[in-house]
């Protein structure tokens, strides 16, 4: 019982009755054109004193109600109106313009079939509580039953008076079954005449994948960056913490390492941040690559203590960008990995070496036991895989005779002037 009276009277049920109401609301002047309209052919200049009339002007003024459903608000109106009085998820509702013919042929639909229902139910709602009211107190006022309101004898009889009340209660709990009813029907089909077309759909699902991918790629850079450098300014001030009394200019090398790799981190940090920040210009730090900091990368890790020994056979200058900032992210992820997990004193060896139409990244250190863990784990690999399948190459890494070896090959767009094929 108190299931089907929330169904009936619940408040989702209310605001649906609301919204079939202003459906009604809504259709009264396309059924005054329609009465306009019809007036002339019936001969009748009082269309609203008969019910076939009004029926009549119902009919005629529902097309025309779907013909003014294609002005451009009509479809968000309707779909703001769906989503918050029937209760549809706004995903399943499209709040733009209908802008194809399908799309309007679906809007005009269902404009048509909301001031249809809705004319129907706002009726219902203005007649038949004043007549259950009427049947309701019938046994009570002896005034309804004298004969002055032109009721028929058949009111005057016992069983009549006893069934009223009942009839008029039942009157009301049919109102409140066919407004709920018609409610529910109307948002299960709203998504299918109210939602996103296929097209839309898809364009959403565009837009999605490109936002994830461009948080994707501010995720990899945001760690390898900063993940780098607290890792290198880690190592550095520990080294010289360590000789601070015994090797001074080794203390002021890993200082000046501290700073340049802060200063460059936090220029970086600005840029990507930049992206995020809505409405703000990105930074105007430049990404880092091979061409341009490769030997800074190389200084900035050896001044924490790493024996760090290089080999480059590939010039970065005639790299593409793209490609020598990805293989740049590559070196430093791999570098960073050697000093978490091998020690500050670990020796890495790097090689960038162009083989044919590839360049090739090696990054290797000895390794002297089981890598420690990290809390949360580490996502520098999964952050290099992801470079590498975007740029179209492969990589390996993993262990090999005691040592830990990081193995990238990328392809190289075109010949590379200068370099050795």
């Amino acid at each position: 019982m108190r299931q089907a009276a929330r169904l009936l009277f619940g408040r989702r049920a209310r605001l649906r009755w609301v919204h079939l109401i202003l459906g009604g609301a809504l259709a009264m002047p396309y059924v005054l054109v329609g009465s306009v309209i019809i007036s002339p052919f019936t001969g009748s200049t009082d269309v609203f004193g008969s019910l076939p009339l009004q029926l009549g002007s119902f009919g005629v003024g529902l097309p025309i109600a779907a013909v003014t459903s294609l002005f451009p608000l009509t479809r968000p109106l309707e779909a703001a109106a769906v989503r918050w009085l029937c209760g549809v998820d706004a995903d399943r509702l499209a709040f733009g313009p209908a802008r194809t013919r399908r799309e309007k042929g679906r809007t005009a639909a269902w404009f048509t079939l909301h001031l249809g229902v809705g004319g129907i139910i706002a009726g219902m709602s203005l007649a038949l509580p004043p007549f259950a009211a009427v049947l309701i107190l019938l046994p009570l006022l002896s005034g309804l039953r004298d004969g002055r309101l032109g009721l028929p004898e058949v009111w005057e009889q016992t069983w009549v008076l006893a069934l009223a009340p009942v009839a008029g209660a039942v009157s009301l709990a049919a109102l409140a079954g066919c407004a709920a009813g018609c409610g529910a029907l109307l948002a299960r089909w709203a998504p299918a005449l109210l939602g996103p077309s296929p097209e839309d759909r898809l364009a959403a699902a565009e837009a999605h994948a490109a936002d994830l991918a461009v948080r994707n790629r501010l995720a990899r850079e945001l760690h390898d960056s900063v993940g780098h450098a607290l890792s290198a300014v880690t190592l550095q001030a520990s080294a010289a913490r360590r000789v601070l009394d015994s090797d001074p200019e080794f203390v002021r090398e890993a200082l000046a390492a501290i700073e340049d790799t802060t200063r460059r981190t936090v220029g970086e940090l600005d840029a990507v941040l930049g992206v995020l920040r809505e409405g703000d210009a990105p930074g105007t730090a430049p990404a880092p690559t091979l061409a341009a900091d490769l030997d800074g990368l190389l200084r900035r890790t050896r001044a924490g203590g790493a024996r760090v020994s290089a080999t480059v056979d590939a010039d970065p200058e005639t790299m593409p960008p793209l490609l020598s900032r990805e293989a740049y992210r590559i070196v430093q992820e791999g570098l960073s990995n050697a000093l978490k997990h091998a020690g500050e004193r670990v020796a890495v060896d790097v090689r960038i070496v162009r083989a044919g139409g590839d360049l090739e990244i090696t990054v290797e250190n000895p390794v002297t036991g089981p890598a420690p863990s990290r809390p949360g784990g580490g996502h520098g690999l999964r952050g290099i895989a992801d470079r590498v399948r975007l740029l179209g190459g492969t990589v390996t890494a993993g262990p090999a005779d005691r040592t830990w070896r990081l193995h990238v090959r990328l392809p190289i767009k075109g010949p590379a002037p200068g370099g050795p094929a």
